[in-house]
């Protein structure tokens, strides 16, 4: 059997920089569920709408943005204007930030319950490009995003991880702005227009188009017409079902 090698696309930048959730570890529906806690509770004490649904809701508004921005844009989108807060503000229904604590406590919970799993595939395509001396960077809006990959033995293959604590740090606006991947880029010493984005979530994928990245790579999860479609219009060059797929025979 030939070896694994990047697929012509990879072949064709100097580094990579991928997202997390979704992407490398499966925890987009732990996150998912968290915030149909936080935000079911939220959409109770505010009028009783109709709950937050964890495929639609989730994708569109919340999926790869940071805790407050994903808080803000949900609200908004069922018309509550709550008052933004401060981030000290404690787990609750009040505020857009205590609806995001709510989100981050009960996350926590079901990591110290249960480990998450990873993508295969996506494993397999960080220890190829590790082989061929590509480097690779992590970037996610989450703060959890280095204990994931710590705790799934991954976080050697990274020459750095931007997370949500270090987004915070250096006052990096959350996606679909670029700055997360820009940062990373940054990180490896590689230009945008020589580094390609690998990402699952809309925002992201269009952080990666307005970062002038060399090559966006939209990862459909779902699995549909319809979530490679809106993948493809918010800036995806290419789209897999799975990272894995950038992976062909080497003598291709």
């Amino acid at each position: 059997m030939a070896a694994l090698s990047p697929a012509a696309g990879l072949r064709s930048v100097r580094a990579v920089v991928f997202d997390t959730d979704g992407v490398i570890t499966d925890s987009a529906p732990v996150h998912a569920a968290a915030w149909k806690r936080a935000f079911d509770a939220c959409l109770s004490a505010h009028g009783g709408q109709r709950p937050f649904d964890e495929g639609d809701d989730y994708r569109r508004h919340v999926d790869g943005r940071s805790r407050k921005d994903g808080a803000a844009a949900f609200l908004k989108s069922r018309g509550l204007d709550l008052p933004e807060g401060s981030p000290d503000d404690p787990p609750g229904t009040e505020t857009v930030w205590a609806v995001a604590a709510r989100k981050d406590e009960v996350f926590t919970e079901s990591l110290r319950a249960a480990p998450v799993a990873v993508w295969p595939g996506t494993v397999r395509l960080l220890h190829v490009l590790r082989e061929e001396r590509v480097p690779c960077a992590a970037a996610s809006a989450s703060r959890h995003a280095t204990e994931l990959l710590s705790g799934a033995g991954l976080l050697d293959l990274f020459e750095t991880v931007v997370d949500g604590n270090e987004a915070r740090r250096l006052a990096l606006p959350g996606k679909p702005d670029p700055a997360l991947f820009v940062e990373a880029a940054r990180r490896l010493g590689t230009p945008a227009e020589d580094t390609a984005v690998v990402e699952d979530a809309l925002a992201g994928v269009e952080a990666g188009r307005r970062g002038g990245f060399g090559l966006v790579v939209g990862v459909d999860r779902t699995h549909t017409p319809a979530g490679a479609a809106d993948l493809r219009r918010h800036g995806a060059d290419v789209v897999v079902s799975d990272p894995g797929d950038l992976l062909t025979g080497g003598d291709d």
